[in-house]
């Protein structure tokens, strides 16, 4: 089953509250996983910023929305419990809790950027009736990621093969690949060198190297036959570690006959190398940032023991 959405979580999370008991967090997504029957790769599915899971995250923000519409209330850190108003809904039998369903309740509105019941609505596309904030700020920036990363594959392609294959050189010294751009490319531009395009330290002291092929092809995909002929090439420099690097595509026989090799060799296509520009800052470069806070629980924590250190000292 698909993971809920955060408005989906509202009445089953209320309802775990039904009881009148004090909650833990932990407690209650336990029970929710189970009620939707989550995997655990699904409890364990992470953000695209990698620091929340998915599940955690919209159950967050199921809890908040029910706290600021006062159906539930917080008595001490990670704890939730019902409120009055909070059984009063449920014992109307409502089919659905939603965004729309709490705004009957003025603090609710207030929260929600509204003052009062007859204010108009704040504008919410479609996306966000089911995506959190943060999944919301994820979906953009990776929006105008992939729309970035299409126009630097378009680029790469147009360019001249030369300008292709100083790009992959100049890729791999940013990963951090030793060497400088001047001794890295040692075989750039060549004719007849057997396969290969280019060769880069591993490390920047050149224990070992790196052979590099670079095709830049616009349609047809890199298949088997590519791959054995750099393969040779590599065999005949008792190399061993390639790269082979391409704009289009490769073929299952192509990835197959790597994997299957002693050779250490890697496959990079056209939207892994878009990929790769991207997070390490070649052909890109950075125009607007954001920063996404949340709350320092310790910060408050410490405050709080020290007013109560204070209190008993004045005693």
């Amino acid at each position: 089953m698909p993971i809920p959405d955060y408005q989906s979580l509202m009445l089953p999370l209320l309802k775990v509250a039904a009881d009148g008991k004090v909650h833990t967090k932990r407690d209650a997504t336990q029970e929710l996983s189970q009620r939707f029957e989550l995997t655990e790769e699904e409890c364990k599915e992470l953000l695209p910023s990698g620091n929340q899971a998915v599940f955690d995250n919209r159950f967050g923000w199921a809890r908040t929305y029910l706290k600021k519409a006062v159906l539930i209330q917080y008595p001490q850190r990670g704890h939730f419990q019902i409120t009055d108003r909070g059984k009063s809904v449920l014992a109307k039998n409502p089919p659905v809790i939603n965004v729309a369903f709490l705004r009957q309740f003025p603090e609710f509105l207030e929260f929600h950027g509204q003052k009062t019941i007859g204010d108009p609505e704040p504008p919410e596309s479609p996306e966000s009736l089911s995506e959190t904030p943060e999944e919301l700020v994820a979906s953009g920036y990776l929006k105008l990621r992939k729309q970035l990363e299409f126009e630097l594959l378009s680029r790469v392609k147009a360019a001249p093969p030369e300008f292709f294959e100083r790009l992959v050189v100049r890729l791999l010294i940013a990963m951090g690949y030793g060497g400088s751009l001047v001794d890295a490319g040692k075989a750039i531009g060549k004719s007849g060198d057997g396969g290969v395009d280019g060769v880069i330290k591993e490390d920047k002291l050149g224990l070992d190297l790196i052979y590099l092929q670079a095709k830049r092809w616009d349609s047809a995909s890199v298949g088997r036959p590519e791959i054995q002929k750099f393969v040779g090439a590599l065999h005949g420099k008792r190399a061993r570690k390639g790269i082979f690097l391409t704009t289009s595509t490769f073929t299952k026989d192509a990835h197959e006959y790597a994997e299957g090799l002693e050779t250490k060799v890697i496959l990079i296509d056209g939207v892994q190398l878009a990929e790769l520009m991207f997070d390490y800052g070649v052909g890109v470069q950075t125009e607007s940032t954001y920063l996404v806070k949340r709350m320092d629980s310790d910060f408050f924590e410490d405050e709080d023991g020290a007013d109560t250190a204070a209190e008993a000292a004045a005693k």
